[in-house]
């Protein structure tokens, strides 16, 4: 399964189980306006270290977030080369 599956499958699966609607599921969806929460991106970036065994947000120096789900999965993908 690629890194950009999996995100989006931890996206969906944390925004059904915390009763969230993300609306227009696709690369330029602002996280911000995506209806979820910080718990759910906490969840989403949690599972995401299980599964991927990384962190980006931790391992770079740089102070960088995400501003789109495409951004955010370029992210991770960008961590594990």
């Amino acid at each position: 399964m690629s890194v950009e599956s999996i995100v989006r499958a931890e996206f969906a699966q944390v925004a059904r189980e915390q009763h969230k609607d993300l609306g227009v599921f696709d690369d330029d969806l602002v996280l911000l306006e995506s209806g979820l929460d910080s718990l759910c991106f906490a969840i989403i970036v949690a599972r995401l270290e299980d599964q991927l065994g990384m962190d980006p947000f931790t391992r770079s120096e740089d102070v960088y977030f995400p501003v789109t789900l495409g951004d955010f999965i370029k992210f991770y993908q960008d961590a594990g080369d």
